[in-house]
């Protein structure tokens, strides 16, 4: 690999078309365009990517991207999840890292992905997510919403769908959300892929706990500029993102 090579960074986004909650949702319409779009339009304003490739197994959203001027990669109907996927589209593009942001992200802040790639680039770890601070309480005992806990070099100590840390002594430490966005150097995507299945990540069903549990470092950075409403998993969220890219018109 080149040395220019060893610097680009990559964005994939894995797209599938099945979702039990909302099928077909990265061609829902949200103002005019498909979720997809605003999805890859939003990431390719980050001034740190290189590129920006959909990848998924399914043609109708291939031929969605296509449509729209983007690129999009076709890759195995047998991945167990969105990392493996963009790992496979990874090994055919010469790069030194790669960004994994999920294609329901259409309010995901191109800055924060900016945030990223800097702290990849900076190095002493193989991979990097990011979080925000979060004070609504009925938010924090949500399993749907992922915590985690950093040392205080801002490494994970562990995610959770649980409340973490326990408020023994009110105040005394921040509740912190997750952002499902990943950065990874691209030895470790590959790597991490080959990696065997963890008991914690199956017990909490969050995939980041296998990088943990095999003792590799993951850095979290508290984004300045988180999203600015949900990712899209329910009909509701969709009609949320909907108003609120309504208004940012």
């Amino acid at each position: 690999m080149s040395g220019a090579a060893d610097k680009k960074i990559l964005a994939v986004i894995p797209c599938r078309y099945d979702s039990t909650r909302l099928p077909g949702k990265p061609l829902a319409d949200i103002g005019g365009k498909p979720m997809i779009q605003r999805v890859y339009e939003r990431v390719s304003r980050s001034t740190m990517i290189s590129e920006v490739i959909v990848a998924t197994d399914d043609g109708r959203i291939a031929d969605a991207v296509r449509a729209f001027g983007g690129r999009a990669e076709m890759t195995s109907p047998d991945h167990p999840n969105g990392t493996c996927r963009a790992a496979e589209v990874a090994s055919r593009v010469e790069c030194g890292f790669v960004l994994n942001v999920q294609g329901d992200e259409p309010l995901i802040d191109p800055r924060s992905l900016d945030e990223l790639a800097a702290a990849l680039a900076h190095g002493g770890a193989p991979a990097a997510t990011l979080c925000r601070a979060v004070h609504d309480e009925g938010a924090i005992d949500d399993p749907s919403l992922v915590k985690v806990t950093r040392s205080l070099e801002g490494l994970a100590l562990y995610f959770s769908r649980s409340r973490i840390p326990f408020p023994r002594n009110a105040g005394a430490a921040p509740v912190y959300a997750h952002i499902g966005v990943y950065g990874f150097d691209r030895a470790f995507l590959e790597l991490y892929t080959r990696l065997p299945q963890t008991p914690l990540a199956e017990a909490e069903s969050l995939e980041q706990l296998k990088i943990l549990e095999h003792g590799y470092a993951l850095r979290v950075i508290e984004t300045k500029y988180p999203p600015a409403g949900p990712g899209v998993d329910t009909p509701e969220d969709l009609e949320r993102v909907r108003k609120i890219l309504a208004k940012m018109v």
